[in-house]
């Protein structure tokens, strides 16, 4: 895993400091090595920047920026089939000098171009410049697992793994979009492609861009879509060989993401996809793989003794830090660090400290993200479903029209109900539309549309993001798959892997996505849906497969969120927090949010009453992030 940057300069004035700053801030992905490449083109400077963490042949021969004959290469990731794609390049005469996964896709591209992605299994965020074709190309990897930004604003192109690179530049201009601060306070991250600048954008999923150094011509190209994957034909298939394909799959899939030349570990939950992880690779293993766990003294979030079972059950070499708020205590002001975009998913705390936790014993760890939006996890499905076919289409309009008439405040006794206004607003909403798809879009956020009006200040307009785009997904397929696709193009890539990235990558962790193979989902994706959710039974599929390998009893039990007692253990801090960010002075100089709305939420919740604390968690977390980087 590794940290990536550079540049293209039409001004011809960033040079080879810029590109050490640039690169230099993301130390923290790579500590092993570092390097930079500057080219001064006749229309322009490209500079390529690199800082290593090694994985793979641990030599200076893995040096990076790689060359070969007029292309020079960085990548942050990793490649499994490396070694198969290799075999074939040497059959055709190809030589190497390093075992590396990075020469294999230089010398593969100079065979096959861009095709070479077509063969790649694995996580990745590459940069090639290719002087013969005036050409730099940058690809981020089918599902997302590793970041990749671009600002392009004044004849300026810069690229990197993590914001905060560009704020090394005086030729980036941070200026806030509301547009897309009013989708981080709906949703808690920011969906591709934007991010919280203007002119600034996360590379989606499945595309790469090419941009031609003497001309500045820019063209974006997608090379692989979750939702034409979707949209192949579906298998009639029994649901003993849906089980023993997926298996099959997940086997191979699992066993890729061991391949390294340093030590490599499982966090595991308790929950399914973490489980069929530790077993299919404890399976006729006679090394002990080691398992990490974090568990809490509180034991409503407590998963930890669970854990603990099903790893004395498969025989792992398991590890688990039970934490306290002392452990925590530091991690609050670290957050904007490490998430240097605004973002509030409130898993974060206890996935930098399990990340710490394996650090001490391994620098690679299998995380298993995934597994909810492809075998249908979240109850946000079942949900959906279930409100959108309470009464006739025709019925649940007239509902929601009506809804407009009553205020939510008014209705005795369900007034004072936990968060009953944004659910009134919600149900709202679900029933105008009477469309699952909308339905799971509008469950998803944690604030409204019309609540974000009421708190920023600014006007701003409503982005389409993948909850927008349903039709993509073609009729073959029925509203389960229709939600399963979309949740792999928004909440998986956008929070989930976001979330990982950062937290294993602060400590210098190599974090690895088994259940991302692309084979899986491509896989998956081709059964009908009643083998994923059956009969109300979330991850039908997957639980068949898991109680092959452990007894129903350690597992069988409510899903729990993998999240910390932040409003246990951070109570008072929080308060004070909360007092110190937002109150009207601070509020007022800053400009961005409507005073009044947000103090009465404020004194509302500080004054016990039943308002969502994630709301509030939303703004806190952009006032961090706002005094650390703006």
């Amino acid at each position: 895993m590794c940290g990536i940057a550079g540049f293209c300069d039409f001004r011809k004035r960033a040079d080879e400091s810029a590109l050490r700053e640039m690169t230099n801030t993301l130390a923290h992905r790579g500590p092993n090595d570092s390097g930079y490449d500057l080219f001064r083109e006749n229309n322009s400077n490209v500079g390529l920047g690199h800082k290593r963490l090694s994985i793979l042949d641990l030599s200076i021969k893995g040096h990076k920026p790689m060359h070969f004959d007029n292309s020079t290469i960085i990548f942050n990731g990793e490649i499994y089939n490396f070694q198969t794609i290799r075999k074939e390049l040497e059959q055709i005469g190809y030589k190497f000098d390093s075992n590396s996964d990075t020469e294999v896709i230089l010398k593969g591209y100079h065979c096959w171009k861009t095709k070479i992605i077509d063969k790649l299994i694995g996580m990745f965020a590459i940069a090639i410049y290719d002087q013969s074709k005036h050409e730099l190309i940058l690809i981020r990897d089918r599902a997302g697992v590793k970041p990749l930004y671009y600002y392009w604003k004044d004849n300026i192109l810069l690229f990197a793994s993590e914001l905060k690179s560009f704020y090394t530049q005086s030729s980036f201009v941070k200026a806030i979009d509301h547009n897309s601060l009013a989708l981080f306070l709906q949703y808690s991250y920011i969906p591709a492609p934007y991010t919280i600048f203007k002119n600034t954008w996360k590379l989606k999923p499945g595309h790469l861009i090419r941009l031609n150094v003497d001309s500045s011509d820019i063209k974006e190209e997608e090379y692989w879509s979750v939702a034409n994957v979707y949209n192949q034909p579906k298998q009639h298939i029994s649901e003993d060989e849906a089980i023993r394909q997926t298996e099959e799959m997940m086997q191979s899939a699992y066993k890729y993401r061991m391949v390294s030349d340093v030590p490599v570990g499982v966090f595991l939950s308790g929950g399914y996809d973490s489980a069929s992880v530790a077993a299919l690779l404890q399976k006729d293993r006679t090394e002990k793989i080691k398992t990490f766990t974090i568990g809490y003294h509180e034991s409503a979030f407590n998963e930890a003794k669970e854990a603990s079972a099903i790893a004395t059950y498969l025989g792992t070499d398991h590890h688990e830090w039970y934490v306290t708020a002392n452990d925590a205590a530091g991690i609050m002001e670290s957050l904007p660090e490490i998430y240097d975009e605004p973002f509030a998913d409130n898993s974060t705390v206890p996935t930098i400290l399990v990340s710490q936790l394996a650090k001490k014993n391994v620098k690679v760890a299998l995380s298993a993200d995934g597994g909810d939006e492809i075998f249908g996890g979240y109850n946000k499905f079942n949900q959906s479903l279930r409100y959108t076919r309470l009464f006739p289409a025709w019925v649940q309009r007239i509902l929601g029209s009506s809804m407009n008439i009553v205020s939510p405040n008014r209705i005795p006794l369900l007034n004072q109900k936990y968060n009953f206004s944004t659910r009134y607003e919600k149900m709202k909403m679900i029933w105008s539309a009477a469309d699952p798809i909308e339905a799971m879009k509008y469950i998803s956020q944690y604030i409204t549309h019309s609540e974000t009006e009421l708190f920023l200040k600014a006007t701003f307009d409503t982005y389409d993001t993948k909850f927008d785009t349903g039709y993509e997904v073609n009729n073959a397929n029925d509203d389960i798959n229709r939600m399963l696709a979309i949740d792999y193009q928004t909440f998986l890539p956008d929070n989930n892997l976001v979330k990982v990235d950062r937290a294993t990558m602060s400590v210098g962790l190599e974090g690895r996505e088994p259940m991302l193979d692309h084979r899986l989902i491509e896989l998956v994706s081709s059964f009908p849906s009643d083998l994923k959710i059956k009969n109300g039974v979330n991850k039908y599929l997957l639980k068949q497969i898991v109680h092959r390998h452990i007894p129903p009893n350690l597992m069988d039990r409510p899903k729990r969120p993998f999240i910390a007692p932040l409003t246990i253990w951070f109570k008072e801090s929080l308060r004070e927090k909360i007092t110190e960010y937002l109150n009207e002075n601070t509020l007022s100089k800053q400009g961005i949010f409507n005073v009044s709305s947000v103090l009465d939420f404020r004194d509302r919740y500080l004054n016990g009453e039943k308002v969502n604390y994630q709301k509030l968690w939303h703004i806190l977390v952009f006032q961090l992030w706002y005094q650390r980087w703006m």
